[in-house]
């Protein structure tokens, strides 16, 4: 993703697009079978299994879906932080107490997100994480994501890389996803694993 102000790369925009195209033709079955599997491959990860605490997020509309590893993970006693969208669109974090502990929240024209109803815990938290989630849209074959382009996770790994924390970071995606190359900037930082509805590829020089 980009920071706030930056220019948009055009390769990076035409891609988002074409990406966004191809999820919102799924059927709600297809989202719903694929957030089973995912929850089964990631909760087999290693990075999870022994992880205590864990940010992530809540998917919405045919985003690659969440909340059953988040329901699986809180089950087994993780501690669960959800983003909360600043007006800056940096990120504030708070609990995961199950489904019932979320918010609708409608951020102006941007599509309306599910957050943590609790207590913010502020934007550093995340760094108490061991393993965190990353939204994305793409992950090539080095490990590199392509974001959504709002430059709030951006913000969450320089905070990790100030803090000098260094969490497991995996991306959750359809196994289209995966492709050869995705547009890269100075500030873009590989994930560890992807996790598709097929399985686990993990990138070594993450």
């Amino acid at each position: 993703m980009e920071h706030v102000g930056r220019p948009v790369d055009p390769d990076k925009r035409l891609l988002r697009r074409e990406f966004l195209t191809v999820r919102n033709r799924l059927t709600a079955d297809v989202v719903r079978e694929a957030a089973t599997a995912l929850a089964e491959h990631a909760s087999e990860l290693p990075e999870l299994k022994r992880a205590r605490t864990v940010a992530a997020y809540v998917s919405v509309e045919s985003e690659p879906g969440t909340l059953t590893l988040l329901d699986a993970l809180h089950a087994r006693g993780v501690r669960v932080l959800l983003p909360a969208l600043l007006p800056d669109n940096d990120l504030d974090w708070g609990a995961y107490a199950g489904e019932g502990s979320l918010a609708r929240v409608q951020h102006g024209g941007k599509m309306a997100l599910f957050e943590p109803a609790g207590e913010r815990l502020g934007p550093d938290a995340v760094t108490s994480a061991d393993v965190v989630l990353l939204p994305g849209l793409a992950v090539d074959a080095r490990g590199m994501r392509l974001g959504r382009g709002g430059g709030s996770y951006d913000r969450v790994l320089a905070r990790l890389e100030r803090a000098d924390a260094h969490p497991a970071l995996v991306v959750l995606l359809y196994d289209s996803e995966i492709v050869e190359h995705v547009p890269e900037e100075a500030h873009d930082r590989p994930v560890h694993a992807v996790v598709t509805p097929s399985g686990v590829r993990r990138f070594k020089d993450a």
